[in-house]
């Protein structure tokens, strides 16, 4: 790229050494010889960096700096002093100077930070494109009434900081939501930081949290920060919470009520600003009434209760889904887009999409991947009719239950083989080890018993 500089000194000599220094290295260089000339440069020719000298006649460095700065925010200046001292420094750097150079001017130097200032500068447009991206992915997509309702409802709720509940199918875009109410905050320059409950062993939960001290159990071998340090100043977003024990779901209460937690075997407060979204997929009014969902973390949570609509309620919007998965798949795999022909997309639209936009995504993907030409017709479209959209049961459906079936066999194996582990660890004392894993002693025993551990040794 062909960048331009502006220098902006008084004295010729300076000008004309430096104008040739830079454009012997392939840059254009303009010229001010004063600060108020510099200003109007700027505003036509809007320069890639600024070369500015502090001590000029009339309107100084400094003056001119704060100047372009309140008019030209993005503008990239390194100053220039044959008089420098640290006070001034400090000066230009706090009024937004990217660097600040002596004179005699060193070539090196000079060269160097002409080059970390623009290379800086290239980040900060790419880092910027990369958020709008993201942004882009977090879009929700069509114009069905039920996606409508919902993206006016992120748009009263993302400037606020109050908990939001999204329940909804399995699929149906809970998280999606979620990121979209963080990229439309406060708080989208901040992380944000998902929690998949489901996931999570039970005995490792508040720890992953909330972190832990060194030694506070057996394997703590390191003090570590938990999801809500992570999430400070963000979003933390919790998918399934209703998979959360009791035990959790009243810290997590405590939080939203004082703003602080403590970490696993600490007794500090630790505050943090958090703003907390919870999905589901469960009723939780019906875990809160049989006493496995905290009534006050629900009530808690669901200030503004959010609803994800199914794909089958929404049927009109797969055919924009359907491109914004196209565009998506090529810009990620890279090769020469396809298109999905109106035949193709209404066969697409006869289906009851029990896995929702996961599915849709899956199918668009598989089609993209298995179709030789660039044109896509119904006939390759694979025939979905075993479930339309008041049948039953396709066979691609079933491919997600087999993937949670596998993947809870797979919890399963893991949490049986760690309280084997810690079992062994303690001599096959119950007592002992619930206290060190932190788990009540009558739901270990539950455990034992489902997982046919023989503790008689």
């Amino acid at each position: 790229m062909n960048h331009t500089i502006l220098i902006i000194d008084d004295e010729k000599d300076i000008r004309t050494a430096l104008a040739g220094i830079l454009e012997d290295e392939g840059y254009q260089v303009l010229c001010a010889e004063s600060g108020a000339e510099g200003i109007e440069c700027v505003r036509q020719e809007l320069p890639d960096l600024i070369l500015l000298d502090i001590w000029m006649p009339g309107m100084d460095g400094l003056e001119t700096l704060g100047k372009l700065k309140v008019q030209f925010p993005q503008a990239t200046v390194i100053m220039i002093s044959g008089h420098g001292t640290i006070e001034t420094a400090v000066r230009a750097t706090k009024l937004g100077a990217f660097d600040f150079i002596e004179k005699p001017l060193s070539l090196e130097k000079v060269l160097i930070s002409v080059a970390n200032a623009l290379q800086l500068q290239e980040l900060k447009v790419e880092n910027a494109e990369l958020k709008r991206s993201a942004s882009n992915d977090y879009e929700l997509i069509g114009e069905a009434s039920g996606i409508s309702t919902v993206r006016e409802q992120i748009s009263r709720v993302a400037p606020t900081s109050v908990c939001v509940l999204i329940s909804g199918e399995n699929g149906s875009g809970k998280e999606l939501i979620a990121h979209s109410i963080h990229c439309n905050s406060p708080r989208k320059e901040r992380p944000f930081v998902s929690v998949h409950c489901s996931a999570l062993p039970e005995e490792l939960i508040e720890s992953e949290l909330f972190g832990h001290e060194k030694g506070s159990f057996v394997g703590a071998s390191s003090h570590k920060k938990g999801r809500f340090d992570q999430a400070d100043g963000g979003t933390l977003f919790f998918d399934e919470i209703g998979e959360l024990p009791l035990n959790t779901q009243n810290k997590i209460l405590g939080f939203l009520q004082g703003g602080f937690f403590e970490r696993v075997g600490g007794s500090r407060k630790i505050t943090a600003d958090v703003r907390i979204i919870a999905a589901t997929t469960k009723l939780l009014e019906l875990a809160v009434d049989s006493g496995t969902f905290s009534k006050d973390l629900y009530y808690q949570l669901s200030t503004m209760p959010l609803r994800a609509p199914a794909l089958r309620e929404r049927l009109e919007d797969i055919g924009v889904l359907v491109q914004n998965y196209v565009a998506h798949f090529f810009r990620k795999e890279g090769g020469e887009a396809k298109a999905f022909l109106p035949e193709a997309i209404e066969k697409l639209q006869h289906y009851a999409w029990p896995g929702n936009l996961k599915e849709l995504k899956n199918v668009v993907e598989r089609i993209l991947i298995v179709t030789p030409g660039r044109v896509i017709s119904a006939h390759d479209v694979p025939d979905l009719s075993g479930n339309s959209v008041n049948g039953t049961t396709h066979p691609l459906s079933q491919e997600g239950s087999h993937l949670r079936s596998a993947i809870r066999e797979a919890r399963e194996d893991f949490e049986r083989e760690f309280i084997i582990q810690k079992l062994e660890e303690n001599d096959w004392n119950i007592s002992r080890t619930a206290e060190l894993i932190e788990l009540e002693r009558s739901n270990l025993h539950r455990k034992i018993k489902s997982y046919g551990i023989d503790v008689r040794r």
